[in-house]
C-alpha cells in the first residue's frame, strides 16, 4: 500500500451523504492521474477501499460504477476492477500493421526512440532511490540469464531474457513519474512483448544477447548516475542499432 493510500483523508464534513460517491470517484481518478493506479492494475477490493477513504462500501460501490461508465476502470472475470488500459483492440490493429508492412515496424522503432529517451531522461530526473535500485536488479537478472563464459549456454530460455527486458521497459516508465507516458506505454505493452521476444531469437540476435544487456546496462548507469544527457543517448543508440538490424533483417512486403 503507497503513503497515497494510508493516508487518505476522509470526506470532508460539509460534503452531502449522496456526493460521497462522487468524492471517492475523484480520489480514484487522482491516484490513476498521479501514476499510483496504472494502466491494467487491480484496484483494492471495494472493502478495502472503504476503509482507506473511511467510507461505506456502497459509496465506493457506486463511484466504481461511475468510473467504469466514463471508460476510467473496467470489471475483471471472476470479481473486482481494474484500470482501462488503451491497448485492446487499438493494440491488434498494431500488430497487424507492423506484421504487414516493413515501414510500419520502423516507424514504430522511431516513435519508440523519441519516448523512450525522453522517459530514461525524466528517470535521470526523478526516480527514487528505490526505484533505480528496482532496475538495478534487473539488469543484474539479464545478465544472470546469459549465462558465463564462452560458449556458454544461457540459464534461462530466451523468452525470461525478454520478461525481464519488458519489465526494464516498465520499471523506466515507473522511474519518469509520467502517468501519461504510462499510458502510451500500455497502449503498445503488448506488440513490444512480442517484439522483445523475436529480439531475443536467431537470427536478430546473431549472438548478440551481451550487446542488448550492455545497451540497457548503459541506460541503467545513465540513470543511476543522474545524466539525463546520457540516458537519453543510451536509449537512442539502443533502439538506433536496433532499427539497423531491422533494415539489414527487411522482410519482402
Amino acid at each position: 500500500m503507497s503513503d497515497a493510500e494510508e493516508t487518505s483523508p476522509s470526506p470532508p464534513p460539509a460534503v452531502p451523504a449522496q456526493r460521497i460517491s462522487e468524492w471517492v470517484a475523484a480520489r480514484i481518478l487522482d491516484r490513476i492521474a498521479k501514476g499510483e493506479l496504472v494502466p491494467g492494475e487491480r484496484l483494492p477490493g471495494e472493502r478495502q477501499l472503504a476503509e482507506q477513504l473511511n467510507v461505506s462500501r456502497v459509496s465506493v460501490r457506486a463511484a466504481l460504477q461511475t468510473l467504469k461508465a466514463q471508460g476510467f476502470l473496467t470489471a475483471v472475470q471472476g470479481g473486482g476492477t481494474r484500470v482501462v488500459s488503451s491497448a485492446g483492440a487499438m493494440d491488434d490493429a498494431l500488430t497487424e500493421m507492423v506484421r504487414v508492412k516493413h515501414a510500419n515496424l520502423c516507424d514504430l522503432v522511431e516513435i519508440r526512440m523519441a519516448l523512450e529517451s525522453w522517459a530514461a531522461r525524466r528517470a535521470a530526473e526523478r526516480a527514487t532511490p528505490e526505484q533505480v535500485d528496482t532496475i538495478g536488479r534487473i539488469i543484474a537478472s539479464m545478465g544472470a540469464s546469459m549465462g558465463k563464459g564462452a560458449g556458454q549456454a544461457a540459464v534461462h530460455p530466451p523468452a525470461h531474457s525478454a520478461d525481464d527486458e519488458m519489465d526494464f521497459h516498465l520499471a523506466v516508465a515507473q522511474a519518469a513519474g509520467s502517468p501519461v507516458y504510462l499510458h502510451l506505454l500500455a497502449t503498445i505493452r503488448d506488440i513490444l512483448g512480442h517484439l522483445l521476444e523475436a529480439h531475443h531469437t536467431e537470427p536478430f540476435t546473431e549472438g548478440s544477447e551481451a550487446l542488448l544487456v550492455d545497451h540497457h546496462r548503459a541506460i541503467y548507469d545513465a540513470i543511476a548516475k543522474r545524466d539525463p544527457d546520457a540516458a537519453a543517448a543510451a536509449v537512442t543508440a539502443h533502439l538506433g542499432w536496433v532499427l539497423d538490424r531491422y533494415h539489414r533483417m527487411r522482410l519482402p512486403e
